[in-house]
Formats: C-alpha cells, structure tokens, sequence
C-alpha cells in the first residue's frame, strides 16, 4: 500500500505541532484552577460558539454521516432540526441558571436539590460515558487513518495490528499534551481552528466531488433525486423504525441531554465573558451544526452520484463508511488530501479533548473536593487537574485499544452510551419540574428508569421462548423512554406520598367561632 506524500504528510505533521503549540504558549495563564477549568470566564462568546460546534462534530460525524447518506438517505439529519427548540429550551432555562449558580460542574445542583447520591451517580454516569466515547472516537480515527496514511494491511487472526495501535497511541498523546499544558482556554481556542479546518477540508471535498461528475454538478442531482437521495424517511407512526418523527423525538431528547446536564457543554457556559455572551455562544454553536451536518450529508450524496457515474473508480465491495476515505486518498489533489486528513485529525482532537478536560474538572470539583479535600488550596487543585487530566486522556486511550478486539466498535459506543447517560437527563428534569419532589422520589425514579434502559438496551439479544420479551421500540428510544420513566415515577411517587402524609395527618380541631 502506497505511503501519504510528503507534502500531504507535511501538512498533517504541521497542524498537529501547531496544536501542541498552541496548547503551551495559552498554558502560561494557568494560574489557578478555576482558569484550568472555566478559561477565567473570560472568552468572547463567538469563540465559544464554535468550540459548542466543535463538540457536536466527531471523527465519527465527519467519516460517519457521509456513509449513512452513501448507504440511504438523508433521515439521520433530522436530528439536526431539533435543534432550534432545544436550543431555545437551553437559552431559555438551563444557560441562566448554570451562569446564576457560577459553579462550573453540571452536577453540583443534584446534591442541593436531592443529595449526595445524584450528584455522585451522575458524576460516575458521565465519567463512564466520555471513557466509551474517547475509547470509541480514538479507535474508530485510527481505522479510518490507517489506509489513509498506507499503513497495514490484512491482519492475520492472532497479530496486533501495530499501525493501528500506533495511531491511537498518537493521538491520544497529542490530546493528552496541549489539554494538559493549556487547560479549558486552550480547549477552546483549538476548537476554534479546528472548526475552520474540519468544514474547510469538507467544504473542498465537496466542490471537487460536484464538478467531478462527468457531466457536471447538475448530473449529481438528477442522480440523487432519481434513487431518492434526499429523503428524510418515513413519516408513519411506527416506533420500531427510524422514521421522521422517531430521529426527531431522539434529537429533541439527546439535545435537551446535551444543553442541560453534559459537563462538556455545560463548563463552556462558565466561560464566556458574560450572560448575554453565554446565550449567544449556544445559538450559534447549536445554529451552525445545522449547515455542517447538512454538508457531510450532501458529500455523502454526491459520493454516491459520484461513484454511480463512474464505478470503475470505486473497488467492488467497499462498505459505505469506507468510501469517503476512499475518496480522500484516491481522488483529492496532493496537499488537499493532508488538509482533509488533518480535519479528520481535528474533529477527534475537539472532541476528545473537551471530554479529558471535562473530566478532569468532575473528579476534582465532584469527588476530590467533595469527599477528600473540601479545602484544597489553588496549588494542590491545579495539580490534582492535571493528574486528572493525565489519567483522563491515558484512560480513554487504553479503552481505545481495548477496542480493537470488539468486533463492532460504534455499536459497542452505542450500547454504553445508552447504559451510562440514559438515566442523567430524567433526574435533572424530575429536580427542575417539581419542587416537591424529594430524594426518595428521585432515587425511585432512577430506579425505574435505569431498569427499564437496561431491558431496552439488551433485550434484542433475547431469542427463542424469550423473545417475546424484545423492546418493540428503535434503539433511539431507550433515551426517550428511559428519560419519561425517571420523570414520570418520580412525580409519581411525590403525588402518592404528598397524599398519603395528608390522609395520615390527624384531623384539625374545630375552632370556636
């Protein structure tokens, strides 16, 4: 297999240095811990809007999406237009009371409003879903990168694939080196470049793969629109399928989880300079992910027009998220390809190091300080962060190639996903709902809602005289269902218990009159 050129290399090795770079010259104001985590709550609201985009946009967006539009159709990017109502939601409600609270971690309100307990399971929730996330986003880069980069080949049954192990070890330690220096600032402000250089590189991609059609970019539309390209899905009532309605109501849930308890995006409110910086920074990370998923949809669309009209340029048997690198290595220009491949560098690099950080920030604020050193000094918390970092980033690489022996890696992400954060969002909803609700209504609730996660999540394994116990609904809906369990056994639970205190209450003595 042919190497990258050297000029494309070139690029690539460039803009990894460059963010290594970056990372130590904004490490100079770490100073404090709260500047570790918050950015000294003073980064301008555009540069945290993009950092929220950042965030949205994986390596498994960027090399994802255009399979699933290769493969089907465009249903997947309904979840996108659920994002004008949560972001409305998150301006609305949840922006304004993190920036009134002023602490920077998501969970400090749960051991307020019902103890130790939640703030404690959500802390352990959202730790074991960013260690699956950064496991997965690393392994799933490092598969993508390796025919990119000419490296491999067939891996006989027993041997490690070494190249792949090497790229996860790369880039994990890159993460690891400017999250570690530069702290959330320089989360942020790489977020930022790697913004412009994630859509850049798609934006390229898509410009040579329209007016690479042989007849010109009106050939890709015809060819779209004739296989039915463009299509949102069904728009029938069934649960069981991904339809229109079911991606929507997923992304209505998973956006209302993400505004408003994620730490990755709930730390990032911390940061802006102020209130009205705040608000702003959601609409336009939320608003701008609209456009840009839209663009990895249509490269995938014209990927599929592409290859129609020309399908000696595709080998036989290529799987659909194999064909966009395909693509990159085959039919960009040299130097384009460093660029686009350096994009697929930036999408993993934002959002796992948003997850290290984040993580860092939960196991001092939410367990450091909370159970071990309630009063640790500004020196002794900055050096916990950066072990915690340290251990964040080492973690996620080590789940990373653990990986490499699951037979199905974004399946094994959706799974724990589901597992670990199903629960979060229906306990920050039960403590913002009700104000009656107690602690005993919350923990029914969870209860509740991580038994019925569990049976939604493993019960299509079920076969034989069991299978009569299979979840009839999409994988989308665990969070959707898991979510109005907790909510609903807790109000449940509030209202029987409010009645049964009242009927047992002695009766009142008559007053004279």
């Amino acid at each position: 297999m042919n190497g990258l050129p050297l000029i494309d290399l070139g690029v690539l090795v460039v803009y990894l240095l460059a963010m290594v770079a970056m990372g130590v010259r904004i490490g100079r104001k770490n100073k404090t811990a709260d500047h570790f985590m918050a950015a000294g709550r003073s980064v301008a609201g555009w540069a945290v809007g993009v950092s929220i985009l950042g965030t949205y946009v994986s390596s498994i967006s960027f090399l994802a999406l255009p399979g699933k539009a290769f493969a089907a159709n465009w249903n997947p990017f309904v979840f996108s237009l659920a994002l004008p109502l949560t972001t409305w939601v998150a301006v609305r409600w949840f922006v304004p009371f993190y920036r009134r609270s002023g602490e920077v971690s998501a969970y400090h309100h749960l051991e307020v409003r019902f103890g130790a307990w939640a703030r404690t399971y959500a802390v352990i929730c959202y730790l074991l879903t960013q260690l699956a996330r950064m496991g997965t986003i690393q392994f799933l880069l490092a598969l993508a990168l390796a025919p990119l980069l000419g490296l491999g080949g067939d891996v006989q049954p027993g041997e490690i694939p070494w190249h792949l192990v090497g790229l996860i070890l790369v880039t994990g330690l890159v993460v690891i080196a400017y999250t570690l220096i530069g702290g959330m600032e320089a989360v942020i402000w790489t977020d930022v470049v790697q913004a412009f250089v994630l859509v850049g590189g798609a934006l390229v991609c898509l410009v040579l793969l329209c007016f690479g059609m042989p007849e010109g970019p009106g050939q890709m539309f015809d060819i779209a629109a004739r296989d039915h390209k463009f299509s949102l899905g069904s728009f029938g009532p069934s649960v069981a399928e991904s339809t229109f309605w079911v991606v929507l109501i997923y992304g209505i849930f998973i956006n209302l989880q993400n505004f408003g308890i994620d730490q990755t995006y709930v730390q990032r409110y911390a940061t802006a300079k102020t209130d009205e910086a705040a608000y702003k920074s959601v609409w336009l990370g939320a608003l701008l992910y609209v456009p840009v998923s839209a663009v990895f949809f249509f490269i995938g669309t014209a990927l599929f027009a592409y290859y129609t009209a020309q399908p000696t340029l595709l080998p036989a048997g290529t799987k659909a998220d194999q064909v966009f690198p395909h693509f990159i290595a085959q039919g960009l220009p040299v130097g384009v390809s460093g660029l686009v491949i350096a994009a697929v560098f930036a999408a993993a690099q934002s959002t796992l190091a948003s997850s290290v950080n984040c993580s860092a920030t939960l196991i001092l604020r939410d367990l450091y300080q909370r159970y071990f050193r309630p009063q640790a000094t500004e020196r002794e918390s900055l050096r916990v962060l950066r072990w915690a970092t340290l251990g964040a980033g080492l973690a996620g690489t080590l789940v990373a190639l653990a990986m490499i022996q699951v037979k199905s890696a974004l399946d094994a992400w959706w799974e724990l996903a589901s597992l670990f954060s199903g629960g979060m969002l229906g306990l920050f909803l039960l403590g913002l709902l009700s104000r009656r609700a107690g602690n005993a209504a919350a923990g029914a609730g969870v209860i509740a809602g991580v038994l019925v996660i569990f049976w939604m999540s493993l019960s299509p394994r079920l076969t034989g005289d069991w299978a009569w116990l299979r979840s009839p609904f999409h994988n989308f809906m665990i969070i959707v269902v898991g979510t109005l369990t907790i909510l609903l056994v807790g109000l449940a639970w509030t209202r029987l218990v409010g009645r049964a205190r009242a009927g047992a209450s002695p009766p009142q003595a008559p007053t004279a009159g």
